[in-house]
């Protein structure tokens, strides 16, 4: 295992060098590969090493694009394993059919192995914990946008969703404390979308489809809570939308094909800023058309 000398240092850390460790453990070792570590006290013999949660790059939420718009700059974003057996208790047939993030998961091992990886610092923890790990994640988030001068911008799930409450309410006391940072979030947990709304520096939207239409028109009309509605077609979904909230709401423009994924404007969400500062209802097509 290899390290600076700094204190809270990050490490790179293998499952086979559990021998060289000493020294308390206040979260247990998991039978994953935990890539990433802090480390304080690095001098002290009693050292205490914590894992830590793993951002991910998505280009179509980039907050900071590379010069030749290609590629992502700043993770900005973080997710959990999709399906109903892992963090997605709301997802519906129509969601599961589409999900291009459980479609990644299976093509890219890479992807998965983090995923997994938060999964199981997660999903047995408690709420202190949860909010500890958290809290740690986008503190290092917040320094990577200071040190590039970027706009901080959170993209909460980019795969996955609130598997418990318990889990949402860490997520809100993370929001709250970090006033500085505009998050965004979709969900389709009922449960998760009435702990977090109405919070200042949180966008946050109710995904609905055929399947779950009935409890987003009674969030939109009893808390006021955004929807992002799924259908085959715009044309479906502008009918759709006008029955839920009497209006037709936007189109995603990059689902739409009317801006592209990443360019030197920067990502398709950033550029656009419907979802990501709450402006409207939004619509995607499941064909794009």
């Amino acid at each position: 295992m290899t390290a600076t000398n700094a204190p809270n240092a990050l490490t790179k850390w293998k499952s086979n060098s559990m021998k060289l460790l000493a020294g308390p453990m206040p979260t247990p070792l998991l039978p994953l590969d935990l890539e990433w570590m802090r480390i304080t006290r690095m001098s002290d013999p009693a050292a205490i090493i914590t894992p830590m949660l793993k951002r991910s790059n998505d280009r179509k939420v980039a907050n900071a694009v590379s010069p030749n718009g290609k590629t992502p700059t700043i993770a900005n974003t973080f997710g959990l394993p999709a399906g109903k057996a892992f963090s997605c208790p709301g997802a519906t047939s129509i969601c599961e059919s589409v999900c291009y993030a459980g479609k990644l998961e299976k093509v890219y091992k890479g992807v998965r192995a983090v995923l997994l990886h938060n999964w199981e610092l997660l999903r047995n923890a408690d709420q202190p914990t949860m909010v500890n790990l958290i809290e740690d994640m986008i503190a290092d988030f917040k320094k990577d946008c200071v040190k590039r001068n970027a706009k901080m911008l959170f993209r909460i799930h980019w795969d996955g969703d609130f598997f418990n409450d318990t889990y949402a309410y860490a997520w809100k006391t993370v929001i709250e404390n970090n006033t500085d940072v505009q998050f965004w979030v979709y969900t389709r947990v009922k449960s998760a979308a009435l702990i977090l709304k109405d919070i200042s520096n949180l966008s946050l939207y109710y995904s609905t489809d055929d399947e779950n239409k009935e409890t987003g028109h009674e969030l939109k009309r009893d808390n006021g809570i955004r929807l992002a509605y799924l259908g085959k077609t715009f044309a479906m979904t502008e009918s759709v939308m006008k029955e839920l909230t009497g209006k037709p709401g936007a189109k995603c423009p990059e689902n739409n094909k009317s801006i592209p994924l990443i360019s030197t404007n920067g990502s398709a969400c950033v550029s656009c800023g419907l979802c990501v500062y709450g402006k409207a209802d939004i619509r995607f097509s499941a064909t794009k058309k």
